[in-house]
This record gives C-alpha cells, structure tokens and sequence, in this order.
C-alpha cells in the first residue's frame, strides 16, 4: 500500500479577508503533524503560508520550504522550518515541492495558489503523475473553480480519457483520511513522473 510520508500545501502568501482561513490554515499544520505527515511549502512565513507551517513546527512537525532568492525578503522566509531550500527560479521552486510530496493539497489563496494547483491537475489529467490532488474548499472559497471545471466538461475542453482528477474536502479533518484512501487506492505499481 502506499502512503503519504510528505504533503504540498499550497496556500494564500496573505490571510485572506476571512479569518476562518488562517484558523483553518493551522488546523491542517496541526494534523498533518499529528498523522506523523510532513509538511512541504513555499518557504515563507507571511499569511496562510506562515500560520500552517508555524503549527506544524508547534505540533512537532517536520516542514520543508522551499524558497526562490528573490522571494526570501517579500515573503520573510521561516528559518525554524527543519529545512529551507533556497532556489533560482519559480520554475526549480515548483519541481522541488513536486519532488518532495506525496500529494497536494490546495487552502485559499491567490493567483500564485491556482497556478500551482492546476499545473499539478494538468499532470495528473495528462497521466504524468498518480499523486492525490486535494481541494480544500473551506466556506466555498473554491466553488467558483469547481463550477468553471463544471461548465469546461459541459463545452467539451474537459474529454473522456482526459478527467481531471482531484479530492475535494470541506473540512480540515476531513483532508488526511481522504489523502491516505486515495494513496491506499492508488497502490505501490504507479509510477510518479517529473515534468521534463
């Protein structure tokens, strides 16, 4: 059976104008910790970023961030994590969090956020990678994407033999439950494949 030793968080380099987010943003850090799951991240300690990977620190977690150089300022890079890879580009930033993790799972956030999560559901839809893909869709943040994936499927741009993939929880504890069933599902013959 395969399990999931390291989850990707992506989340909000803010907190969002809800602070339900961040109170949601350290649960997840909590209970990844817990489950004995280590944390992969972007590096920094600002907004939804900083409070899930502060919680997994305090809950006795392991957390990873990786960082590009240009970012170390902007986004105050957290120097507590057990390691903080510091890179040269978006793109080595992506391919190293990718790398790192077992599965994905996508919090509130902005534009950089979306990116990232669909990039991860275009491999997975194009079969370059098995790994769990889950969106947290905390108080509806991310209704309006589910219904645009919606609204794609019914005009066709979303065929038979290329679905996306992906997890959709509501709730934070529902997120490690949903990621260890779909790895069991998954089992130990599929291959994870890099971009290259």
């Amino acid at each position: 059976m395969a399990t999931i030793r390291n989850v990707c968080v992506y989340c909000g380099s803010s907190a969002g104008a809800d602070p339900r987010f961040g109170d949601a943003a350290e649960a997840l850090g909590r209970a990844l910790a817990t489950a004995g799951i280590g944390l992969v991240f972007g590096g920094g300690e600002e907004g939804l970023m900083g409070r899930v990977a502060h919680a997994a620190l305090a809950a006795g977690g392991r957390v990873v961030g990786v960082i590009p150089n240009f970012l170390i300022r902007k986004e105050h890079a957290l120097k507590e994590a057990q390691e903080l890879i510091v890179v040269d580009s978006m793109h080595h930033r992506k391919q190293l969090m990718f790398e790192r993790a077992d599965a994905f799972v996508a919090l509130p956030g902005g534009v950089g956020t979306l990116e990232e999560l669909v990039e991860q559901l275009t491999w997975t839809q194009l079969l370059r990678h098995a790994k769990p893909v889950l969106i947290a869709d905390l108080f509806g943040f991310w209704r309006p994407l589910l219904s645009l994936f919606a609204h794609m499927r019914e005009q066709g741009f979303i065929r038979s033999g290329f679905e996306l993939r992906y997890l959709v929880a509501e709730r934070i504890e529902e997120i490690v439950p949903m990621l260890a069933a779909a790895a069991a599902r998954r089992g130990p013959e599929t291959t994870s494949f890099s971009e290259a």
